[in-house]
């Protein structure tokens, strides 16, 4: 099954079942991502795990480990406003990097929650994972 029907059957869930979605993401905190691709100017939607912080949700540019950034992450980069679905709600956010401290702290944090981030950190190698902070608008 390639990457993109996957993610459209966990969008698929997670809109039919407010939010909540079974298979490998069951129980974890899932957000559907909006974004636009910088290149196509078309208009995608990611389906992201992702950590409750202070000023809103922080998600993590993992790709599973790849030694590359997700499309996504470049997308943000480009246009740093969009919405998220959370649950049953749409919410715009702004889109910002956290970095030195408080992404250090969030990503040990992400790795004490969910240990197969660690993984991914293991097979990036050289890549530090970005940890993308979403705040409400």
């Amino acid at each position: 099954m390639a990457a993109n029907d996957f993610n459209q059957q966990i969008i698929d869930e997670f809109r039919a079942n407010g939010g909540v979605v079974g298979g490998p993401f069951e129980g974890a905190p899932l957000l559907l991502l909006h974004h636009r691709g910088r290149k196509s100017g078309e208009d995608r939607v990611n389906p992201l795990v992702y950590q409750k912080v202070d000023k809103g949700w922080a998600v993590f540019a993992s790709f599973a480990g790849a030694p590359v950034n997700p499309a996504w992450y470049h997308n943000l980069s480009a246009t740093p406003e969009t919405t998220i679905e959370l649950g049953t709600e749409t919410l715009p956010v702004r889109v910002r990097e956290a970095r030195g401290e408080e992404r250090d702290a969030i990503w040990a944090r992400q790795k004490e929650l969910m240990p197969g981030f660690a993984e991914y950190e293991e097979k990036a190698g050289d890549r530090v994972i970005a940890v993308v902070v979403l705040e409400p608008k």
